[in-house]
């Protein structure tokens, strides 16, 4: 990357500005560093943080844009930083509906900072929004991540829901209900119900579950086409973060007794051997109750 001043695998069309260097080594990266952002998948996000501390360097403040719930604890990356990083230091999630092909192209975009400390969310916003790219600053943390944890697993459902030709009405119906699912559950963690109709929330869910740019839909497409999961992972060839987020969705779920049928069904789906439409059949005949309970 250093040499050819691009992601060859995944952005090869996007050039580093000169600005960026490349830097192999951490412990150099971070002692170079006024701010540091951790931008990994979530299963890899407890191992980055403790190759953070391992290097001792002392950081002013740590930032990160990994989404979900850890899979093994059902913790949210706020409450990992907090067992695996000792420091009070500001700490802050970036999240929100950003493809990076089209950010990286320079195409307008926007995005939520949420911080507990509003100085350094504001410092983090200044220093990323440019004339193409624009960022909102919070201080809902679990809400923010909430919002991130779930898209993914919609954006699945939607893929299938597309895949096996059911149309508008039914996609939008997923996405509302979806909303209703991932709002219930931030509520019952601390998060406040506001956060889930900004950029995080809503804004996220539509990107993620109408276009084909996200991966977690077109797995669910392949789902649809007949695909195992293992085919389907195979054929996207990254990380597809929906299908590890179903399980610890629907772990959390449990956890704090929140209802989440669409979650169930996928959850089910990808590892209960539950068809397509048999999970359909599931959320269609479920009782008759208030949209708004």
């Amino acid at each position: 990357m250093a040499k050819q001043r691009c992601n060859r695998r995944y952005l090869p069309d996007v050039r580093l500005p000169d600005e960026v260097s490349v830097e192999p080594e951490l412990r150099v990266a971070l002692a170079k560093a006024a701010d540091v952002l951790v931008a990994v998948p979530s299963h890899a996000f407890r191992a980055t943080l403790k190759a953070i501390a391992d290097t001792k360097v002392t950081l002013s403040g740590l930032a990160w844009a990994s989404k979900g719930f850890e899979l093994e604890t059902g913790l949210l990356p706020h409450q990992v930083v907090a067992k695996v990083l000792s420091l009070k230091l500001p700490t802050a999630v970036l999240a929100g509906p950003t493809f990076a092909k089209e950010v990286g192209a320079g195409l307008p975009s926007a995005m939520t900072i949420a911080s507990a400390n509003q100085d350094y969310a504001q410092h983090l916003a200044e220093s990323i929004t440019t004339a193409t790219f624009r960022a909102y600053t919070s201080n809902d943390i679990a809400g923010v991540e909430v919002g991130g944890a779930t898209k993914n697993v919609y954006a699945i459902g939607a893929g299938i829901s597309d895949g096996l030709g059911f149309g508008a009405n039914t996609r939008i119906a997923l996405v509302t209900r979806g909303l209703a699912e991932m709002t219930r559950l931030g509520l019952a963690i601390g998060a406040r119900k506001d956060t889930f109709m900004g950029l995080a929330g809503m804004g996220d869910l539509v990107l993620t579950c109408t276009d084909d740019q996200s991966r977690n839909r077109r797995f669910g497409l392949a789902l649809a086409k007949g695909a195992t999961a293992e085919q389907a992972l195979q054929s996207i060839g990254q990380v597809v973060e929906g299908y590890y987020g179903a399980k610890s969705v629907h772990l959390v779920a449990a956890r704090y007794g929140v209802d989440m049928p669409i979650v169930e069904q996928i959850y089910r789906l990808l590892y209960e051997n539950l068809s397509p439409a048999e999970a359909v059949a599931a959320l269609m005949q479920r009782p008759i109750m208030a949209e708004l309970a």
